[in-house]
C-alpha cells in the first residue's frame, strides 16, 4: 500500500474553518447520537445498480464525455454527521451504502475500516469495505502528486460521472483547504473523509455530502476537489 495514502483523516490538533468561523474538534465530538437526514435524488434500483457498476469501469468516448457536460445527476443517500472527531472514514463510507439500501453502523463500519481515534488508514481501506457490502465495483484512484494535474482532474470528473450513473457515490480523502461554490471555506489540516453524491454541469461541479460540515452539504468544482484529493486518493 502507498505510504502515502496511509495517513489519518483529522488530527486532534486541526481546525475546521467554514465561512470564515473557527472551530475546534469539539465540533466534531457531538454528545448526542448522530442523526440521519434524507438527502433527495433519484433511487436507482439495486439490479440496475449491480449491472452498471460492471459496466462503468469501461471508458467512454469523446462524444460520450461531451454529452456528459449537458447532465446532472443526484443520488439519494441518508445523511448521517460524524460522531467524533475520527470517525469521518465511518461517516462517509455510511452515506455512500445508503444509496444502496444499506445501514450499517458506524461503529461496525469502524471496526472493519480498522478505525482508531488516529482515524482510517488510507482511501484502499474504505474500497475495500466498499466492495465487501455492496459486491465489487469500486477501486481506488490516488493523486500523488501536491496538486492534481490536468488529466487527474478530468480522470476524478468521469470517475464521479461514471458512479453516480451507476448510483454510486464516490468517498474521497482529502487534505488542507478547499473553497465551495458558495465561498465558504473548508479545512482538515490532518486530512479527512467525505462522500460525493451528486454532479452537474457535465461533472464540472459536484455536490458533497461532509459528516464533519455544520451544513452537511455543498457544491464544490471538481477542479478543487481534485487538488483537495492530492497526496491522497478516492474510492470510485
Amino acid at each position: 500500500m502507498n505510504g502515502m495514502l496511509r495517513k489519518s483523516m483529522l488530527s486532534v490538533a486541526g481546525l475546521v474553518l467554514t465561512g470564515g468561523a473557527v472551530f475546534g474538534p469539539a465540533l466534531h465530538a457531538q454528545a448526542a447520537p448522530p442523526q440521519a437526514e434524507r438527502f433527495p435524488g433519484q433511487s436507482p434500483r439495486a439490479d440496475q445498480n449491480d449491472r452498471n457498476r460492471h459496466d462503468r469501469g469501461d471508458r467512454r468516448d469523446d462524444r460520450d464525455r461531451r454529452d456528459d457536460r449537458r447532465r446532472a445527476r443526484t443520488v439519494g443517500v441518508e445523511y448521517q454527521a460524524q460522531p467524533n472527531f475520527y470517525y469521518c472514514g465511518p461517516a462517509a463510507t455510511r452515506i455512500a451504502l445508503t444509496a444502496a439500501g444499506k445501514r450499517v453502523s458506524q461503529h461496525d463500519l469502524a471496526r472493519k475500516l480498522g478505525t482508531t481515534v488516529a482515524g482510517t488508514s488510507s482511501a484502499e481501506d474504505i474500497t475495500r469495505v466498499l466492495n465487501e457490502l455492496t459486491g465489487g465495483g469500486y477501486r481506488t484512484t490516488e493523486i500523488r502528486e501536491s496538486a492534481a494535474s490536468r488529466q487527474q482532474i478530468e480522470q476524478l470528473r468521469a470517475d464521479v460521472v461514471d458512479a453516480l450513473e451507476a448510483g454510486d457515490p464516490v468517498v474521497a480523502n482529502i487534505k488542507g483547504s478547499a473553497v465551495d461554490t458558495d465561498g465558504r471555506t473548508h479545512s482538515f489540516p490532518g486530512g479527512h473523509y467525505l462522500t460525493v453524491v451528486a454532479y452537474r454541469d457535465g461533472g464540472d461541479v459536484v455536490r458533497i455530502a461532509d459528516p464533519a460540515a455544520p451544513v452537511g452539504q455543498y457544491w464544490m468544482t471538481t477542479e478543487r476537489l481534485a487538488h483537495w484529493i492530492a497526496e491522497r486518493g478516492y474510492s470510485s
